[in-house]
């Protein structure tokens, strides 16, 4: 039997590696001549952790391209409780996650993001997923995501059917009427088996890094029009919409005392409204 302590440290010691090999993965993508610019942050009592923030502004592939880690700990305010499973009584939580949220320069390559975390209540959990934003309609390249995403979950004896409605389901803007992408799969309260469970958010994790790079070289070489960047701009407007009304991830960052310009790091660096 693995100790909640012990678990928590592989969590944690899995999701620092991770973003590492992200931030080297996308610097690659980059021909290495822009870097990410490294942050660090704790809260206010220190002894509840922090986090690490990378970020990648105006680069040849991405306009803004941030990867979060934190480790953080505490008691949630109590009219956010319920909304948290397991959190319901005392309201104490340990969470360990990492998330990237990639807005792309050229627009014909879709907005890329994905998130995996392990958080701990009375109860524990993973969580996470991966979804594509894309301004222009491309069938092949949804097929190659989610034919890779179905892969991963299959190795894994998960439900890709049940992933993926959920996916549909969760970034959908009800004010809109409207999907925020073309989905991915999403989950969350996988408390089951934690041994294969990590293992899953493991290989979901690298192949997060194999997806990206598959969507970015199709069509980093690409020729776009103002009109393209237009559109582009336009369905930014909306990802701001989703995050900040429905997204919550970024409810569960602010209610626990995270670091709010790492939270809002999903935030497109510009976008229009019609």
């Amino acid at each position: 039997m693995i100790s909640s302590d012990y678990r928590k440290k592989m969590a944690d010691s899995w999701f620092s590696y991770l973003q590492i090999q992200i931030c080297k993965s996308f610097e690659q993508l980059e021909k290495n001549k822009s870097k990410f610019y490294k942050r660090d942050w704790y809260k206010k009592n220190i002894k509840e952790g922090g986090g690490t923030s990378y970020l990648l502004t105006n680069g040849k592939i991405f306009d803004k391209v941030g990867v979060n880690k934190s480790t953080v700990s505490g008691i949630f305010p109590k009219k956010f409780r319920s909304s948290i499973l397991g959190a319901e009584n005392n309201g104490k939580y340990w969470a360990s996650g990492v998330s990237v949220v990639a807005h792309m320069k050229n627009p014909k390559i879709p907005a890329i993001h994905f998130n995996t975390r392990f958080i701990v209540t009375s109860k524990e959990w993973f969580g996470g997923g991966m979804d594509v934003t894309p301004s222009h309609e491309d069938k092949k390249e949804s097929q190659i995501v989610h034919n890779e995403l179905k892969k991963i979950c299959l190795q894994n004896k998960k439900s890709y059917k049940k992933y993926k409605k959920w996916c549909d389901k969760y970034f959908y803007l009800p004010h809109r009427k409207e999907a925020r992408g073309i989905g991915g799969i999403f989950f969350d309260y996988e408390t089951k088996d934690w041994i294969k469970n990590f293992k899953f958010i493991r290989e979901l994790g690298l192949a997060f890094i194999d997806i990206s790079n598959k969507v970015i070289d199709r069509k980093k070489k690409l020729k776009f029009t103002v009109k393209d960047k237009e559109k582009q701009l336009l369905k930014r407007g909306r990802y701001i919409e989703f995050n900040l009304l429905h997204d919550r991830g970024t409810k569960f960052g602010l209610n626990s005392g995270g670091n709010t310009e790492s939270i809002l790091m999903s935030l497109p660096p510009e976008a229009k409204w019609k």
